[in-house]
């Protein structure tokens, strides 16, 4: 799932009729002329907005669409830190036996998941749970990095 979901970039409701969607992306493509836009930042944009229009103006589309965002809004939202600051992001609800399956999205272990971390960089996992970027995952780090004599030790894991 992208950034913004095709109804913020029209900038309408999910529940707008397929002809207010249309006038939406009228008005936000007429303001974005990519023949004035040396960088290709507008002619990206307008591409982004006819995709949100072919898949909001089709019946079928649409319902497949919001379908996926329905299973999207599932995933458990962050709460705030400590300090009453927002987190931010979402990370997929899981079971504590599929911890390990989480997927990291950034930084130098992109694509690797929490199981194989805990394997082979442990100490990386300890530093991510207390690092602002990686706090979303830290019940799952704490689960796969059980506490034993004060310090957390990575869980045997067969291959």
């Amino acid at each position: 799932m992208p950034e913004k979901t095709y109804y913020q970039l029209l900038q309408v409701d999910p529940a707008a009729e397929p002809d207010v969607i249309a006038a939406a992306h009228r008005v936000l493509a007429a303001r974005l002329d990519p023949d004035h836009d040396a960088s290709g930042i507008a002619e990206f944009r307008v591409k982004e907005l006819n995709r949100a229009l072919a898949v909001l103006t089709d019946a079928a589309k649409r319902r497949e669409y919001d379908e996926q965002l329905a299973a999207e809004a599932a995933l458990v939202p962050m709460g705030p830190d400590h300090n009453g600051h927002s987190l931010g992001g979402r990370v997929q609800a899981h079971e504590a036996d599929g911890a390990g399956d989480i997927r990291l999205n950034f930084g130098r272990y992109t694509g690797r998941t929490l199981g194989e971390l805990a394997r082979s960089d442990p100490d990386y996992l300890r530093w991510l749970s207390r690092h602002s970027s990686g706090i979303r995952y830290r019940g799952a780090i704490m689960r796969l990095l059980p506490e034993r004599d004060g310090h957390r030790t990575p869980l045997r894991v067969s291959p």
